[in-house]
Order: C-alpha cells, then sequence, then structure tokens
C-alpha cells in the first residue's frame, strides 16, 4: 500500500499535476510512491500551500473531464456490431454501448459541474414574479396599531 508519509512540496505538485490531468485521487493514491487517501486529506488540513494548489487542481480537472466527454461522445467504435439472423449477417445498433457511453458522459458531466460549477454546472432560470398592493392594507395596519406603540 501507500508509502509516503511525509509532506514536501514535489509531492504536492506531484498529486496536483496528476488530479489536474484528470486522475482521480483514489488511482493517485494506489500507486505504491505516493501517500494513502488519508495521508492526502491529513496535508489537505494541515498545509494551507498545499489545500490552495489542490483546489486549483481538481478546477482544472474539470476541464480534463469535458475533454473526457468530448472524447467518449465522438467515439463511435462500440456503436455498431455485426449480428447473425440465420444465414443472413447485419449491422445492428449496440445498445448496451451506447447506454454505457451515455453513462460515462452524464457521471463525467455531473463530476465537472460539482468541480467547477459556474463553468460546467446546471444553470437555473429563475422567473420570479411578485406583485404587492400597497393601497388601504398600509393605511388600515396604521390605524389598527396608532396610539398601541406609543408610551405615555
Amino acid at each position: 500500500m501507500a508509502g509516503v508519509s511525509t509532506y514536501t512540496e514535489e509531492m504536492a505538485d506531484i498529486i496536483c499535476e496528476r488530479i489536474a490531468n484528470g486522475e482521480s485521487l483514489k488511482g493517485i493514491c494506489e500507486d505504491e510512491a505516493m501517500p494513502s487517501k488519508a495521508t492526502v486529506f491529513k496535508w489537505l488540513g494541515e498545509n494551507a500551500s498545499f489545500s490552495d494548489k489542490y483546489a486549483r487542481a481538481r478546477e482544472t480537472q474539470a476541464d480534463a473531464i469535458f475533454d473526457e466527454i468530448l472524447s467518449i461522445a465522438d467515439d463511435g467504435r462500440n456503436d455498431w456490431m455485426q449480428k447473425n439472423f440465420g444465414e443472413e449477417s447485419r449491422w445492428v445498433e449496440n445498445g448496451e454501448a451506447l447506454r454505457r457511453s451515455q453513462l460515462r458522459i452524464d457521471a463525467r458531466k455531473w463530476m465537472a459541474g460539482k468541480l467547477r460549477p459556474k463553468k460546467y454546472g446546471e444553470k437555473l432560470e429563475i422567473d420570479q414574479k411578485t406583485t404587492h398592493e400597497v393601497g388601504n392594507s398600509v393605511s388600515a395596519l396604521m390605524e389598527a396599531i396608532d396610539g398601541r406603540t406609543r408610551t405615555k
């Protein structure tokens, strides 16, 4: 399992670079030459400089994930498969591969939106219209409380 436990700037830079390139922290920490996830989390809590670098790396990771989304969407190699129907062979849509690609895209879209919500998050349109009639209601309220709030 992970063998590094002493914090160094070099190790922090390697971790952040790998994250920025799209690797998961789990995958990085499975590398024998890297610290465990618990150690990385400890370093994040103890070192503000590393924490800032890590946050920037995660934002950059969202851009790498966006590039992966494009690659997955553009890769149609497994979209069709040859299927035999008796003596006849036809090309048919490979629904399983298409669904898997869609799942991979959706998972990455969600993750990019969480890592960089302003850039990749869901945009909500808020259309709120409120009307308020001031008219007699304020006058009636003032008359109702007149004299009750004044001290003698």
